[in-house]
């Protein structure tokens, strides 16, 4: 699970802005389980919705290993 939120954290970075919908669609999953790892992104500051179910990443220094 932490290696598909990390990938969902890594995908809107280099997307910039992306819907919930296209997040499911990348990672294969529902937008209930894609809304799941946005809640923990969301939680630890790194991500953040502007516009509902428009996703960006936040200026949050983050040492990605």
């Amino acid at each position: 699970m932490l290696t598909r939120v990390k990938a969902v954290y890594l995908y809107i970075r280099e997307k910039g802005t992306v819907s919930t919908q296209e997040i499911a669609e990348e990672f294969g999953t529902t937008d209930r389980t894609v809304q799941r790892d946005l809640n923990i992104l969301t939680y630890n500051g790194l991500v953040k919705s502007p516009v509902r179910g428009k996703w960006k990443t936040t200026a949050k220094p983050v040492n990605i290993s």
